[in-house]
């Protein structure tokens, strides 16, 4: 998807398909870089229905693959056809939106461990690790396109709510939906404070400690009665519908967001990923 996005944004704005075919390899490749080490922190053992790398050949090999993918984008850059000086604040976009995707992850991690289950911690969490490079695709073909740095990071920051509805999409589809890994509930098994952890928590504060223990426990300690009763209380309690409330909000902030009302080709691809994004929870009801 965020490769496609930095083709279909570079296009947006008027920039040939070909050209921008090393921009968009370099966000896929940083992309399936942060996948590998996430795989590896999470434990998680299944991707897109498949075994993690780590599982098929080790920790130390899947994480010398995401090192080896998290170099390999600034040679695709050198690929984009474009000149230096564009290449240089592409590498420096890389970079900079990298370091805040790290910085998103490292504060994932931390929200159970140190008991930050409230709106702004999780939100500040998933902008790094998920808006970012978002973000990151739509900034880099601005750059292609001859907007200044300043510009073209503005317009990148005006995709960084989509950033944030993928993830709580995310969240729904991994109880709610079909994720690809054989069974619901494989962010609860991790002790993920998923957008429906957060959610609870804030409509229901006395369920904390009991929601934390979930969290808390072990994957074999974590049965699937408890996962299907979590799922029940999530539904139930309403954790659901303010999360499919917030998506739509998302989408909306989006749609009236006054720099993209000034590139309407680009607002109109910025409505079209929100629909995309939207697809696997199309079915889902409170």
């Amino acid at each position: 998807i965020r490769a496609r996005l930095a083709l279909a944004a570079a296009e947006a704005l008027g920039v040939e398909r070909e050209a921008a075919l090393g921009w968009a390899a370099a966000v896929e490749l940083l992309h399936n870089a942060t996948l590998l080490h996430d795989d590896v922190q999470d434990g998680d053992r299944t991707r897109r229905g498949r075994p993690t790398a780590w599982v098929r050949h080790g920790v130390p090999q899947a994480i010398n693959a995401g090192d080896l993918m998290l170099m390999l984008p600034f040679l695709a850059v050198g690929r984009a056809q474009t000149d230096d000086d564009i290449r240089w604040h592409l590498c420096a976009a890389l970079a900079r939106r990298a370091t805040d995707t790290v910085r998103g992850q490292a504060e994932e991690l931390e929200l159970l461990e140190r008991g930050r289950l409230d709106q702004e911690s999780f939100d500040r969490a998933v902008a790094g690790k998920t808006g970012a490079l978002i973000a990151l695709a739509v900034e880099g073909a601005a750059l292609l396109a001859g907007r200044s740095p300043d510009e073209a990071r503005s317009l990148g920051d005006c995709f960084m709510p989509l950033g944030t509805l993928f993830q709580l999409q995310d969240d729904v589809v991994d109880l709610f939906g079909d994720k690809g890994r054989g069974r619901a509930g494989s962010d609860l098994e991790e002790g993920k404070v998923s957008a429906l952890v957060v959610a609870h928590v804030a409509l229901h504060p006395r369920d904390r400690a009991w929601l934390v223990s979930v969290l808390r426990a072990s994957r074999e300690e974590t049965t699937p009665a408890m996962v299907a009763h979590t799922i029940e209380r999530f539904a139930i309690g309403g954790a659901l519908r303010r999360v499919l409330d917030r998506i739509e909000a998302l989408d909306e902030q989006t749609a009236i967001d006054p720099v993209l009302g000034r590139e309407p080709a680009l607002r109109t691809l910025a409505r079209d990923l929100a629909r995309l994004a939207t697809l696997p929870i199309r079915n889902v009801r409170a």
